[in-house]
């Protein structure tokens, strides 16, 4: 027998004749008409060329192989109904996966502290790990499941098959190292473009800034360029050099070390930080629960600086 010959249904017909030895009782159970359940009665005999269920007095009596078949289709039908038609439960409090985040550095100093400090509440066993990667393989990754989440400022992802939620809205800071006198309050536009700056551009894209300087064609001095926000904790104290850096990378940078913000001669462009992930995680129980958490300890209203 091909099981393409088969129609499923038939075997939840057999599974309620099993149970209740009769057919006006099945078609209830199922929702069917009498003589429908009567038809499938009849269909399941040609099927296994037996009677199956046979009348005796007010009872439908399995056969031999009816009683042989009973425990299997079963099975059958309960697997389908339980584990493949029912969506399989997320308990974050008993779950151990590993769930990969895309970020850049500065999302691993901004965005992780408040979602570790739930997952260790809410879900001890869960590990998180984070990539930093360029945008290309950023999509890829998503969208073949190499990752679960980005999260960060992803405008390459602002494309088909990606959903997206905001966390909040950031703009850029200028800072030097506190001891820097060579440097006042503010800069004039010249004085900015002359100065000496050390610039991050994490995996070699192209800054935001980049592109918004080079639209009004201002140019920079760049002594020095990185491609991590952190690095910045080793290079600004005791140099000369001036960074132009997300609003919560000045955040952080002045919890570790001595530096000055310093008022910019121009109006920098915003950024709007967000959560992406591929359409194929959208309806996932893991994925759900993950982004929110991110969004819940992340978001933010205009203004409000990152959280201790």
């Amino acid at each position: 027998m091909d099981i393409r010959s088969v129609d499923l249904n038939l075997l939840v017909v057999f599974d309620a004749l099993s149970r209740h030895r009769s057919v006006n009782r099945a078609a209830e159970a199922l929702g069917l008409s009498q003589p429908a359940t009567s038809a499938a009665l009849a269909r399941l005999r040609a099927l296994f060329d037996d009677a199956l269920f046979v009348r005796t007095g007010a009872r439908m009596e399995p056969t031999p192989r009816a009683l042989e078949l009973g425990p299997l289709v079963h099975d059958v039908v309960e697997s389908i109904q339980t584990r493949i038609l029912q969506q399989t439960a997320f308990e974050p409090a008993r779950d151990g996966r590993r769930f990969t985040i895309l970020t850049p550095d500065i999302g691993e100093v901004a965005f992780l502290p408040g979602v570790l400090r739930r997952l260790r509440s809410e879900a001890p066993g869960v590990g998180l790990r984070t990539r930093s990667m360029p945008p290309k393989d950023a999509a890829e990754a998503l969208a073949s499941g190499e990752a679960e989440l980005a999260v960060g400022f992803f405008p390459d992802l602002h494309k088909a098959g990606f959903f997206q939620q905001a966390l909040f809205r950031t703009s850029y800071t200028c800072i030097v190292c506190a001891g820097n006198n060579a440097v006042g309050t503010r800069l004039t536009r010249r004085q900015y473009l002359d100065a000496r700056h050390v610039v991050v551009r994490p995996d070699g894209r192209e800054h935001m800034l980049d592109r918004f300087l080079e639209e009004k064609g201002w140019q920079r001095q760049v002594a020095l360029e990185l491609s991590h926000f952190m690095s910045l904790l080793a290079i600004l104290p005791g140099s000369d050099l001036v960074a132009t850096v997300p609003d919560d990378m000045a955040t952080v940078l002045e919890r570790h070390i001595a530096i000055r913000r310093v008022e910019l001669p121009l109006r920098p462009p915003h950024a709007d930080v967000q959560l992406l992930w591929h359409r194929r995680m959208q309806n996932d129980p893991a994925n759900r629960w993950l982004r929110g958490i991110f969004h819940e300890m992340n978001r933010r209203g205009s203004n409000e600086p990152l959280r201790a």
